[in-house]
């Protein structure tokens, strides 16, 4: 088997490129990489990715590090297999480049803080730092609000059907749906039906269940 993905089933990094595998129906081998002894921060793992994060990625030859470098790689290198994530309009696609940016760049870094204070700590039995919880709520509201007014003109954020703009958002929004910040997501209609459908998807629902399983 050409592909395996090294990763951690609760890393959304990990959980991204495994969402794109799956839409794209491609076989892999997962290679199981023990965050909680922080087998990413020793030897051979750091000599795969230098950063000693999950995921590393192999394709044959190819050697990848970075989730939305390799969901960019799948979506382009497997073009003619399951769901096509990207198009080869030119305008369409720079549009829906603006949106994995802005994910990347306006989305991650709020919600991957509110991740950290309100699903990770917990996990650790750690106090959630309720100050940092208001202070990235107010910010990240202010994040939803412009995806509200996009997703009241397309259906998806780069258009009228699922692409990676949108894919690259499922791990931090099924996190976010099962903490009380739901609710900035739940008061904007557009969002909330884009929520529900992204979530929904069937190669989702696959990695959500191999998550279970770990």
């Amino acid at each position: 088997m050409a592909i395996k993905v090294h990763g951690h089933p609760i890393s959304g990094s990990t959980q991204r490129v495994l969402a794109t595998l799956a839409e794209k129906g491609l076989d892999y081998e997962f290679v199981f990489v023990d965050l909680a002894t922080g087998q990413h921060k020793t030897e051979p793992f750091v000599s795969l990715n230098p950063f000693a994060q999950v995921p590393f990625f192999e394709d044959g030859d190819l050697k990848l590090f970075e989730s939305r470098a390799i969901t960019q790689y799948l979506a382009h290198k497997y073009a003619d297999k399951g769901t096509p994530l990207i198009t080869h309009d030119s305008n369409k696609m720079a549009i829906i480049s603006v949106w994995t940016q802005v994910e990347a760049q306006r989305c991650e870094p709020q919600a991957s803080k509110l991740c950290y204070e309100l699903v990770i700590k917990p996990m650790l039995s750690l106090p959630t730092d309720e100050a940092i919880v208001a202070h990235q709520e107010e910010k990240l509201s202010e994040v939803l609000d412009v995806y509200e007014a996009r997703l009241a003109q397309s259906k998806y954020l780069g258009g009228d059907f699922f692409t990676l703009a949108d894919l690259h958002h499922l791990p931090i929004v099924n996190y976010m749906m099962g903490t009380k910040i739901k609710a900035l997501f739940d008061e904007r209609p557009h969002v909330n039906t884009w929520c529900a459908d992204i979530l929904a998807r069937p190669a989702w629902q696959k990695v959500v269940a191999m998550m279970k399983h770990r």
